[in-house]
């Protein structure tokens, strides 16, 4: 009988041991659970943790990869995120390897998809810990933001054409005590159905603005001086700020570790 686990320096390894990581998320939960060694390539875009990108080779940006490298690292589990990764799991696929994207969009969605990765490599306890963790500090700032007064707040995505927050982005927000200005928008899973127009914006009156641009720095002077914006509560009391995508945008461990405590200080600054 074939065994499905390996002893590698004294440590039982079960599950994959080659994964790739075409997204951050993976690759930072699988350093807190202390299983890098599994983990063989990653996404460019990795910034969390930093040693992650010191260590590991890099083999795709977000859309696209390089399959050629991937198959050089012989990996059993390449593991990806969101329909936007579907031509390059296809490609994958193609060429024989074993291929998990997953496209979660809520908060309990991507507790539940971290949850699957832990047990995935043996570490479903010690995951289900972490998942406790966040759960609990995201109750105690929901109920410290109950009795405070709810800035509506403006999320933007993308610049041109102008994206709104996707869902996980909008429950943050209500849960650090503010008011998305387009929560009823919240349930699209594309970006495409998340797109509105300044005028839209302007109507909404935002009290406060934050650009998290996917892939590149806010255009202070464009958010600025829209010409749609000027009378907007978050311009004239310059409450305009950035958020770092990379613990806002990707759906793992960093909105938890820092997304949500930087949204409390930006709302209620």
């Amino acid at each position: 009988m074939k065994k499905n686990f390996t002893v590698k320096r004294g440590k039982i390894l079960i599950g994959p041991k080659r994964i790739i990581c075409l997204t951050e998320e993976t690759t930072e939960l699988l350093y807190l659970l202390g299983e890098e060694e599994r983990i063989v390539g990653i996404s460019a875009y990795t910034v969390r943790p930093i040693r992650a990108k010191q260590e590991k080779p890099k083999v795709s940006a977000f859309i696209n990869g390089n399959v050629k490298r991937i198959q050089e690292l012989k990996p059993d589990l390449v593991i990806g995120f969101s329909d936007i990764q579907a031509n390059l799991a296809k490609d994958l696929i193609a060429e024989g390897l074993n291929v998990l994207v997953t496209n979660q969009r809520t908060i309990s969605e991507i507790l539940d998809t971290m949850q699957l990765f832990g047990s995935i490599v043996g570490k479903r306890e010690q995951t289900k810990d972490l998942i406790e963790g966040w759960k609990s500090k995201l109750e105690r700032i929901q109920n410290d933001s109950v009795s405070t007064k709810r800035p509506r707040v403006f999320f933007q995505e993308w610049d041109e054409p102008i994206i709104t927050g996707i869902a996980w982005v909008s429950e943050l927000i209500e849960l650090a005590g503010g008011k998305d200005c387009f929560d009823h928008l919240k349930t699209k899973s594309h970006a495409k159905d998340r797109i509105v127009t300044a005028s839209d914006v302007a109507r909404t009156n935002p009290d406060i603005y934050i650009g998290s641009w996917c892939g590149k720095p806010v255009n202070f002077d464009w958010v600025q001086n829209h010409p749609d914006w000027q009378d907007i509560n978050a311009i004239r009391n310059q409450k305009v700020y950035e958020l770092d995508p990379s613990v806002i945008l990707q759906p793992g461990p960093a909105l938890f570790e820092e997304g949500i405590d930087q949204l409390v200080q930006l709302i209620h600054s």
